[in-house]
């Protein structure tokens, strides 16, 4: 799972404040400056001011991408859907459970779909340990390229809290931070393919990359089946739309520091409420 808290909730702020009480003033400030990227969860200032972060690409593209992986219960389920659909995907995959699962990560790559890095465990960083956050990625980095047999490109942290470690890690291992324009909040467990479907319409657009999970994971036991329900018809939503669906190595993901699409520039409008 990816979005269920964000790094601006109570407990992690009173945590943050204990431990800066702890260590002094200086380690406040370090602390600060640690977590003030994690502010690229909000999705609109992301949106906004970071589009290559927020996974804008291609304007008739869509990227589809799934965390937590691989599960041995869920992501078959979710490999023949794909199949059926003819549709690729990007799987953002957390190096632990890729180790004790390599048949599994061989499979999603067979299936033609990419493999990106999702930690080596789902982990919250809120304390600075850049070595930590370095050797981390790079065992992960190491198993999806013995896996898969490529380096990876893409990373996504746990909860899409990137701080200043995590951020720099992933610059030292050679993976490029991508997050999300649109998720499917499908961790609950009162989640529907309706409101996966719903939830998803609401933000997505032609250049858009949608988050979802194969796993329960660090999830609700179960709620995977609903996005798996779902997919069929948000592939079907975005191919009406004129929009192609695909993994981000397929999308075009604009260089960082590249400015948004301005209206008119050839940029889809959303999805917009699905209709059941």
């Amino acid at each position: 799972m990816t979005g269920r808290a964000g790094p601006l909730r109570p407990p992690a702020a009173r945590a943050l404040r204990a431990t800066a009480a702890t260590l002094g003033l200086a380690s406040s400030t370090a602390l600060a400056l640690h977590v003030l990227p994690a502010g690229t969860w909000l999705a609109t200032p992301r949106r906004a001011f970071f589009p290559a972060l927020a996974g804008v690409g291609r304007p008739d593209h869509v990227a589809l991408t799934f965390d937590d992986g691989p599960d041995d219960r869920a992501t078959p389920h979710f490999l023949a859907a794909l199949d059926r659909l003819q549709a690729r995907a990007t799987f953002f995959v957390l190096g632990e459970r890729l180790l004790d699962r390599p048949a599994l990560g061989r499979e999603i790559v067979a299936h033609g779909h990419e493999l990106a890095v999702h930690g080596w465990t789902h982990s919250r960083p809120w304390l600075p340990a850049p070595g930590r956050d370095t050797a981390e990625l790079a065992r992960a980095v190491a198993a999806v390229r013995t896996v898969s047999g490529r380096a990876p490109r893409w990373y996504r942290p746990p909860y899409g809290i990137l701080t200043a470690g995590r951020l720099l890690a992933a610059r030292r291992v050679g993976l490029r931070p991508v997050l999300w324009s649109a998720w499917g909040r499908d961790w609950t467990q009162e989640v529907t393919p309706e409101s996966v479907l719903r939830t998803v319409g609401r933000d997505l657009a032609g250049g858009g990359t949608v988050l979802l999970h194969d796993s329960d994971h660090t999830a609700a036991p179960g709620c995977w089946r609903a996005t798996l329900a779902a997919l069929p018809a948000l592939v079907e939503q975005c191919r009406s739309a004129g929009l192609t669906v695909g993994p981000l190595d397929d999308h075009g993901v604009l260089p960082a520091g590249r400015p948004r699409p301005r209206a008119g520039s050839g940029r889809r409008p959303g999805l917009g409420r699905p209709a059941f």
